[in-house]
């Protein structure tokens, strides 16, 4: 009882901050630049960044571009499998009366897979180049955050989805290097 009580509160909770979020009197201007941002989390740079690197850099691109291989390879079907196995409805569907910005590209909405790759790649850059990837780690915030405010998330889908990217980016960085 005490579980399904908290889950409860966690998930009202979710939808206040959601709608703190989406509720802005600057949602319009918000809403353009969201749709910005979120469209460099849609897959092209995270295939694109990769070759770049090891293009560039074939010792420690390589390394990057075999654990960005290992760790989509991984993160793509556990994404989808937590996504359609949960089910979570997308904030248009679980809150009446709201609109999102955009329509997205699937049904479900926990976890976030733009979150969780972008999240991926930034961490696979951290571990590989340092402290010259930093400013990554604003742009991987960055389309999490794109993804509340165009209304397609809520933001533990984003949590969800950055805890997803990062811990995958450690497993499979650790066994390329190992």
């Amino acid at each position: 009882m005490k579980t399904l009580r908290l889950i409860e509160n966690i998930g009202r909770a979710d939808v206040q901050m959601f709608l703190w979020c989406v509720n802005s009197r600057h949602q319009r201007l918000l809403s353009r630049c969201a749709r910005a941002v979120s469209k460099t989390g849609d897959g092209y740079l995270q295939v694109a960044l990769p070759l770049l690197m090891f293009a560039v850099d074939r010792e420690v691109g390589g390394t990057l571009l075999l654990a960005a291989l290992l760790g989509f390879a991984l993160e793509l079907p556990l994404y989808w499998i937590l996504k359609n196995g949960l089910k979570r409805p997308r904030p248009p569907e679980a809150i009446p009366f709201f609109n999102a910005s955009i329509t997205a590209s699937d049904r479900f909405s926990f976890p976030s897979g733009h979150t969780a790759a972008a999240c991926l790649l930034t961490t696979l850059l951290l571990l590989c180049y340092g402290a010259a990837a930093a400013p990554l780690v604003l742009w991987a915030a960055a389309v999490g955050a794109s993804r509340v405010l165009l209304g397609v998330h809520f933001p533990t889908d984003i949590l969800a989805g950055a805890v997803l990217g990062t811990g995958l980016a450690h497993l499979s960085y650790a066994v390329i290097v190992s």
